[in-house]
């Protein structure tokens, strides 16, 4: 089968596509032919060694995809033909992976491969941190950094199902519109959002920052927050990790929290599947609807790659693999 594989750390324009074996089932995997694959800002971190896990060389990436069952363990609740998405964690860039039980979840009639593809990683992960980290409630304002990505569209569409008011936070005007379109109430840009976002709360600040960049804009991050307002650290797409003046947090009363939804899992894998339910009614009703960015066939894995690498993807990239 074909596969897009890691064969060395030298970034996404090493990654190409392999003639590899066909996966071997577990008793308690699933086999998946893929249809579509999730591209990930971890997967550019582990072509370039950069990830907290650096699987053994080579090795094919691809956390999340969607497609047919094949195969399946015997007594399973899924059967041969199945349409469902898959969080293998690794391996979903081929024609065919093979993925725990547990991380393969069932999808409806309405939800394409596509969309399917782009749903595990950012809304899993968005559910975890609003939820169970945030504590988000009704009512409240989030404040959503990196709003025309992958993570930032999914907490956008997220947020607002839980009843929040949405500030998005962007690049550019035309990330802008896209923020609004997965239904952001304001859109705001990035160089001096601190001041729009306190024109905008009349001085108040917002309850819940949800940063996935970090970088040098998360000072400001700190000082956009009300009183016992929360910051959620998710990831550091800008690439420089920010460091925190305890002080701040004192005199607001406000959190800094980190939202490591892998570390969560690994302890509690069943965890996921709960997730995956809580969220199927918003993804049925529409509530929760992936935007999609570019699509690239597989044998274009390093493109699409470097688009997230390059800060240029706007929704969710996939790849089309059959």
């Amino acid at each position: 089968m074909r596969a897009a594989r890691i064969t060395s750390l030298e970034g996404p324009s090493a990654v190409a596509v392999q003639e590899v074996p066909d996966p071997v089932r577990g008793d308690d995997d699933v086999l998946i032919d893929v249809h579509e694959a999730g591209v990930c800002f971890p997967d550019v971190l582990l072509s370039k060694g950069l990830y907290q896990t650096r699987p053994e060389l080579p090795f094919t990436p691809g956390a999340e995809c969607a497609g047919v069952v094949r195969e399946a363990p015997e007594g399973s609740a899924l059967a041969p033909g199945d349409r469902v998405a898959g969080f293998p964690i690794l391996g979903a860039f081929a024609e065919t992976v093979a993925v725990p039980s547990r991380f393969v979840f069932p999808i409806p009639g309405s939800l394409s491969f596509r969309e399917a593809a782009a749903t595990p990683m950012n809304y899993l992960t968005v559910h975890f941190a609003l939820t169970r980290r945030g504590r988000l409630e009704a009512g409240e304002t989030v404040l959503v950094h990196g709003a025309a990505g992958g993570i930032g569209t999914a907490a956008i569409q997220y947020a607002k199902a839980l009843g929040a008011r949405v500030i998005a936070v962007v690049s550019t005007r035309e990330k802008g519109v896209v923020a609004r379109a997965a239904g952001a109430d304001e859109a705001v840009l990035a160089d001096g959002f601190l001041e729009q976002v306190r024109e905008l709360t009349d001085g108040r600040g917002v309850d819940l920052v949800v940063d996935p960049v970090g970088g040098d804009r998360f000072t400001d991050s700190l000082r956009s927050l009300a009183i016992e307002g929360r910051v959620l650290v998710i990831g550091f797409t800008a690439g420089e990790i920010p460091t925190v003046r305890v002080n701040r947090l004192l005199l607001g009363n406000t959190s800094v929290l980190g939202v490591g939804w892998g570390a969560f899992w690994t302890r509690e894998p069943g965890y996921v599947r709960s997730q995956w339910d809580e969220i199927l009614p918003l993804l049925e009703d529409g509530r929760l609807d992936p935007p999609l960015g570019a699509s690239h066939p597989l044998e274009d894995v390093a493109a699409a790659l470097r688009e997230l690498d390059e800060r240029r993807a706007v929704g969710k990239v996939t790849l089309t693999v059959r």
